[in-house]
């Protein structure tokens, strides 16, 4: 790229393609300061808090990614090197080892494109909060059929027609029975998977309030 040199009364030259200062008295380069330029050509520094900041987010990135399950390790997208540097993090027991493991695939991974990973980890969170949330739609309806009894289940089919009533029913006696004789709760387990399997073809609807 072009540059241009200034010399100052002492005979040091400062040439601000790289920003550096040469003092031929001296013998020696006596400062260097990298910068970034945007594309108009106007110098934009980077902090050093920034570069710390960007520093840690690799590294957290890089934790993210050792301390996943394997099966959601295996949906994001990682280059070959990169998966197998994690694989061994993952193997490693020794703290300090594991750390300058943790290092290393953070070097890695500024060698990478985070985006497409970042995405593939934002895709992950938002089914854990789906299933986290059909969960508790699920359980409140368990509870609240068991509570209310007949009277619960004729809410649930007003609300959801394709509800398999006959089912829900049989089950939530079995389960009342259970209750009333201090059995394992075996029926209201198998009333807690019919819910959910009604609330994946369809979010459930709230539990109407009393």
């Amino acid at each position: 790229r072009s540059s241009s040199a200034s010399r100052s009364s002492g005979g040091c030259v400062t040439i601000d393609a790289v920003l550096f200062t040469w003092c031929p008295v001296a013998g020696m380069v006596v400062s260097m300061v990298e910068e970034s330029k945007d594309f108009s050509g106007s110098a934009e520094p980077v902090s050093k808090s920034q570069r710390k900041r960007d520093a840690q987010e690799v590294r957290s990135l890089a934790a993210r990614l050792i301390g996943l399950p394997a099966a959601s390790l295996a949906a994001i997208p990682l280059d070959d090197g990169l998966r197998d540097e994690i694989e061994r993090a993952r193997a490693i027991r020794s703290h300090s080892a594991r750390k300058r493991q943790l290092q290393f695939v953070a070097k890695m991974l500024r060698r990478e494109s985070a985006e497409e990973i970042r995405a593939a980890l934002e895709s992950l969170d938002e089914s854990a909060r789906q299933l986290n949330a059909r969960h508790h739609r699920s359980e409140a309806w368990r509870d609240h059929l068991i509570e209310a009894g007949d009277q619960a289940i004729g809410e649930l089919i007003e609300l959801r027609r394709d509800a398999d009533a006959q089912a829900l029913r049989q089950l939530l006696r079995n389960a009342l029975r259970e209750k009333e004789r201090n059995k394992p709760p075996a029926a209201a387990r198998s009333l807690f998977r019919l819910l959910r399997e009604l609330d994946e073809s369809a979010p459930l609807p709230p539990v109407p309030m009393r």
